[in-house]
């Protein structure tokens, strides 16, 4: 995979997208931006304001380099243009399920590294039956989205690589690649 400066890492909870995007961060040296963390939530699971939100992303998409997990359709008209790359993480529903649930009792009551104070660790019904139906839901809105960006830029120079991983062997492989962190 070249270097790139600004990368966005996408995919359906539970499938990895913080994990490797932190382990990227630190084997590139770019600057790791939670979309949880930074943008969607405050303490309490608040959400900010949707002009607020895509005030701070606009802000942190103007950096020079960094790298952002979140899927967030509603904000990719702002993170698509700045991207050098997209990676996908297309995993199993199943590893997805399995990657959330995990998470949930390693994190119960606690908060995790990628969300802010105040919000601690939680998994609730609805959570699981997104990540069961995110490929027949969330999949086919992901897929236009990226190809009217495709479409939008196509006069102007290459479409951004997406790079589709579907399973943690190929995300571990990746890492190998880039060799140890910075």
């Amino acid at each position: 995979m070249p270097l790139y400066d600004r990368i966005l890492v996408i995919g359906c909870p539970g499938s990895g997208k913080s994990t490797i995007a932190k382990q990227l961060s630190q084997a590139l040296g770019l600057r790791y931006i939670s979309m949880d963390r930074d943008f969607y939530w405050l303490p309490g699971w608040r959400k900010r304001p949707r002009d607020e939100i895509d005030r701070l992303i606009a802000k942190a998409v103007a950096e020079e380099r960094w790298i952002m997990d979140g899927t967030g359709l509603s904000s990719f008209h702002l993170r698509l243009p700045r991207a050098d790359v997209v990676i996908w993480l297309r995993l199993p529903r199943y590893a997805c399920l399995y990657g959330a649930v995990s998470r949930a009792l390693r994190y119960f009551g606690r908060n995790r590294p990628e969300l802010p104070a105040g919000c601690p660790e939680r998994l609730s019904l609805g959570a699981l039956a997104y990540i069961w139906n995110f490929e027949r839901d969330a999949v086919p809105l992901i897929e236009a989205a990226l190809r009217e960006h495709v479409a939008g830029i196509a006069a102007h120079g290459p479409g951004i690589p997406v790079l589709q991983l579907k399973s943690r062997r190929q995300m571990r492989e990746l890492l190998d690649l880039l060799g140890p962190p910075a």
